[in-house]
């Protein structure tokens, strides 16, 4: 994206006259997420008119795409070549944004294995308060000398500026996916789970639930005071799926064997 960008143009002029105004901007795009962060006040901003993927490198593992691209067609089109956004952002409705996936900075529970919305972003793009074009990062690994703007843009809910584009690491979808069930009390739960913390294992989510929760889900009640402890394990290597076996069926709840997953990218 260049300063003489059409798209651009309106944006630049918009910031230009809120300037000499004194009139504050609200930034939106989908407007999935306005109930994150302080209550949004000043003149909407619209930046849904600057969208598009402007280019992917499938075997590069990168992709860039503007700020006001649906996210569901860019998680559609990364789909189709086997890949995903590995921090498995949350869309909160159907109007989800690109830009405001980085500016929530918000992630799924794969977050604690495969990093942040943070730690994929290789570059951005960011329209200031002058209405000037700022370019940081790039589309590869290591491209930064000195302090790496493009990061804090997430999470940063708009404050720094427009985020006109982002580059963005994308990784191949998991061949398998597993949810292992144990019987274990919570105290039990919570040791087993900060072990496997320790250990290189492909875990992105966990849950521990009641007695009480499981009977009214149907399931089988138990008396002895345990719990049922969900670890799902996932892994995100496109050569060979892990070796994964389910426990031997306990009392409290109905441990099932790994099921191969589906191609298509599961979402939040």
């Amino acid at each position: 994206m260049t300063p003489v960008d059409p798209a651009l143009a309106p944006l630049v002029e918009r910031i230009h006259a809120a300037a000499r105004t004194g009139a504050p901007l609200r930034i939106r795009g989908g407007g999935t997420k306005d109930f994150y962060g302080e209550p949004p006040h000043g003149e909407v901003f619209d930046v849904t008119g600057v969208a598009g993927i402007s280019s992917y490198e499938p075997s590069e593992l990168v992709v860039s795409a503007r700020c006001g691209t649906p996210l569901a067609q860019l998680e559609a089109t990364l789909a189709e070549q086997g890949q995903c956004l590995p921090f498995e952002p949350p869309h909160f409705g159907g109007g989800a944004t690109v830009g405001g996936m980085v500016a929530a900075g918000l992630a799924g529970p794969s977050r604690a294995a495969l990093g942040s919305v943070r730690d994929h972003l290789l570059g951005a793009t960011l329209l200031n308060g002058r209405g000037e074009l700022l370019s940081f990062g790039g589309q590869v690994m290591k491209n930064v000398a000195g302090y790496d703007v493009s990061r804090v843009l997430a999470g940063s809910l708009g404050t720094l500026g427009v985020i006109c584009e982002v580059s963005l690491k994308v990784l191949p979808v998991a061949p398998a996916n597993a949810t292992l069930r144990f019987a274990l009390n919570q105290a039990d739960a919570l040791a087993r789970l900060q072990r496997w913390g320790g250990e290189p294992l492909p875990l992105n989510a966990s849950a521990w639930r009641s007695d009480r929760a499981m009977s009214s889900s149907r399931r089988r009640r138990s008396t002895s005071g345990t719990g049922c402890a969900n670890t799902a394990a996932t892994t995100s290597t496109p050569r060979k799926a892990p070796s994964l076996r389910a426990a031997p069926r306990c009392g409290a709840c109905r441990c099932r064997p790994p099921r191969r997953r589906s191609p298509w990218p599961a979402s939040s």
